[in-house]
């Protein structure tokens, strides 16, 4: 229902549902052809080195493959297209994952005709999150897919293909995404949906003229037919507009309607509401049976502790019930033996109930995709024989190609369709659906700790988060976390430990990363990963120094230093003043003191004269009533001169750690000296600001 479940509903001449990357990036590219007046361009991570091929991985066009000298190349072509690009200005923790400079690879030499502008507006804990093209207003496709690397695949997902490798030529594993590609009026709504995020983030809207004419590439297969679409969208609450949750509404509606089967893939499985309305449909409709398939695990520790324990939160309500024996939650393997490399990732958030409605978009089944990201889905609903039939070929063809089976095969075995997907495992098939196994996540607490600050249903506020997940048991962790630091403190000054601060040997660990070019965000990496465990901060300086060399060095450790006490400084805010002060005593009151209500200068001025750890100041301020600017305003005036003086010098480090003589004695006093003789200046000058301030 418009303005409920969904945004708005409008017509689509032509529907296609695109399998896999390789099938997405032949039909877009071919569209992109087409364009002459305007493209949107909207995801949550866009990549300029992006191959976009289709299934064979070669063009023919006469431009280049990649998407980022495509573009500048079809923009040089047809100087009247004008592309928009909006991309998520990434959280830090995904800063690995990601091109840095994408708007000069996008944009350079084209004079304007490329706008490339990052998407900053969301709150604290928010992403945008939408995957959505639109060309000439004519044609749009909305799904799962960034344009990014690590994502294309053919939909035979072998376990092995040489034309599956990343940007820097890295195989990954196989993987799985589905993107909805529609026109008419569905395509003109979608531009209004683009051009708003595009608003929403501040660049400048342009409202040219919607053209005529046709944008469908000739050997994209056209699926479904003059259907009604329904545009579902997830945006965040802020301060200025209310939040949308057009997406969750839509959910539990279209849940509420099921009968017979409901199919589901998608990356994450952790709303519980979700489960809740699903187990509650099953209850009351003995004759529903649910499939889920989606990936074996998660990259990362983070994502494990997050949405794999909210996987297993998931599966609570169904085993209440007394249902479990009519789902099947299940991840697919390309081949025999079950392996890491064999399981393939699937990316894909898509939803059919019956034969009667259908779901494509970029929403997972997670708590943040229900309420703190921006979302877009597209909906179809059967009104007549035709859409049965069109719902019914999509879920066919999807389990099909997990199975290595025709789409025919599925539907001859729908009656018994979790029986016959479980013969099928059990015949020794080399692609099948195999049962997901979460019995190796940590400990609950600890998915108690990172699932509401990585999979929060609203945008964070950090206090809120806090009161929320404070119990005695987190308590009892968190101070034996205390008590670990402290103990960590007196390690690595006073116990064998000691040797490895040592600047020599931890300029040798670094220098070993010298020739990649990830050597900076290495070091960075050592500076946020010491802060964690206390690490002298004053040696991570020296040996990066030394190591890197003076430019390298300095700007290496100046990032290192500000990244690791912007983290700290954000666990003392999440830890708060009479947390901390209760596990730490009455040297954390004397340290906040010289901190709190003092601002700039006092920060500056603790940096200067090391009362305490790098790693205890940060928490402390943290926890004081600073606010997070004037506390890395401090430390830059604080720590930054020290850190120039040590990289200007930094190879007479290096020198004195290995070959201890009298000449390179000399030259580590020289520099001792200018370290003093700078930072005693800067003192000097933040004393006289402080003077005059009161």
């Amino acid at each position: 229902m418009p303005g409920e479940t969904v945004w708005r509903r409008c017509r689509a001449d032509r529907v296609a549902v695109l399998n896999d990357g390789a099938e997405y990036f032949a039909a877009l590219r071919a569209a992109l052809l087409l364009a002459d007046r305007e493209v949107y361009i909207i995801g949550w991570d866009i990549h300029s080195e992006t191959l976009l091929v289709g299934p064979t991985g070669c063009v023919d066009d006469g431009l280049p493959p990649m998407l980022g000298p495509f573009l500048r190349a079809l923009s040089e072509k047809k100087p009247e297209l004008v592309v928009n690009i909006l991309d998520w200005d990434f959280a830090a923790l995904y800063a690995a994952e990601r091109e840095w400079n994408s708007a000069e690879q996008f944009n350079s030499g084209i004079g304007g005709r490329i706008r490339f502008c990052l998407d900053d507006s969301l709150p604290l804990g928010s992403a945008q999150h939408q995957k959505i093209v639109v060309i000439d207003d004519l044609v749009a496709f909305v799904g799962g897919l960034d344009l990014t690397v690590r994502r294309w695949d053919t939909s035979q997902h072998a376990a092995s293909n040489p034309l599956r490798v990343d940007h820097e030529g890295r195989p990954y594993p196989p993987f799985h995404d589905i993107q909805c590609m529609v026109d008419s009026d569905a395509a003109a709504a979608l531009g209004e949906v683009a051009r708003a995020r595009w608003g929403a983030a501040g660049c400048a809207v342009s409202h040219a003229q919607r053209r005529s004419g046709n944008r469908w590439p000739d050997f994209v297969t056209i699926d479904g037919r003059d259907l009604m679409v329904g545009i579902a969208r997830t945006a965040p609450q802020t301060a200025d507009q209310p939040g949308i949750t057009e997406v969750s509404r839509l959910f539990e509606a279209s849940i509420a309607t099921a009968n017979r089967l409901i199919y589901i893939e998608n990356q994450f499985t952790s709303a519980n509401e979700i489960a809740l309305a699903l187990a509650r449909r099953m209850t009351s409709v003995p004759s529903l049976r649910v499939l889920i398939v989606a990936p074996r695990g998660h990259s990362s520790w983070f994502e494990s502790q997050a949405m794999q324990g909210g996987r297993r939160s998931f599966m609570s309500p169904f085993v209440a019930a007394g249902v479990t024996e009519r789902l099947r939650i299940l991840y697919p393997t390309s081949a025999q033996p079950q392996s890491d490399a064999a399981a393939i990732m699937v990316h894909s958030k898509v939803m059919t109930v019956d034969d009667d409605f259908l779901r494509v978009g970029s929403a997972n089944l997670n708590n943040r995709s229900l309420g703190a990201d921006s979302e877009c889905d597209l909906a179809f609903e059967a009104t007549c024989d035709e859409h049965e039939a069109f719902i019914r070929s999509v879920r066919h063809r999807l389990i099909g190609h997990f199975l290595g089976l025709e789409a025919r095969e599925i539907a001859s075995n729908e009656q018994d369709l979790l029986g016959f997907i479980d013969r099928h495992r059990s015949s020794g098939a080399g692609k099948k659906l195999v049962p997901i196994e979460d019995q190796n996540i940590s400990v609950r607490a600890m998915t108690e700790f990172v699932q509401p600050i990585a999979d929060p249903r609203r945008p964070l506020d950090l206090r809120r988060t806090a009161r929320r997940i404070w119990t005695a048991r987190t308590m009892i962790g968190v101070a034996g976390i205390a008590l670990s630091l402290v103990g960590l403190m007196f390690a690595w000054q006073y116990t064998p430990l000691n040797a490895l601060t040592e600047v020599g040997y931890v300029t040798d660990v670094i220098s070993q990363n010298t020739q990649s070019k990830f050597a900076p965000l290495f070091a960075i990496a050592a500076f946020v990963l010491g802060g964690l465990v206390v690490f002298p901060v004053l040696v991570l300086i020296a040996a990066t120094a030394a190591a890197l060399g003076p430019w390298l060095g300095f700007a290496s450790s100046l990032t290192g230093v500000l990244l690791s006490a912007s983290l700290l400084f954000m666990i003392g805010r999440f830890m708060g003043h009479k947390r901390l002060q209760s596990l730490m005593g009455m040297r954390a009151l004397r340290i906040q003191d010289r901190i709190v209500g003092k601002g700039v200068v006092a920060v500056a001025l603790v940096r200067m004269v090391p009362i305490a750890p790098f790693s205890l100041v940060n928490l402390l301020a943290g926890a004081s009533q600073l606010t997070l600017r004037d506390f890395l305003i401090g430390t830059l005036l604080g720590m930054a001169p020290g850190i120039a003086t040590m990289a200007a010098l930094g190879a007479q480090i290096a020198d004195f750690a290995r070959n201890a003589s009298w000449s390179s004695a000399v030259l580590l006093g020289a520099t001792i000296a200018a370290w003093i003789g700078v930072c005693l200046g800067a003192q000097f000058v933040v004393t006289w600001l402080a003077g005059r301030n009161r």
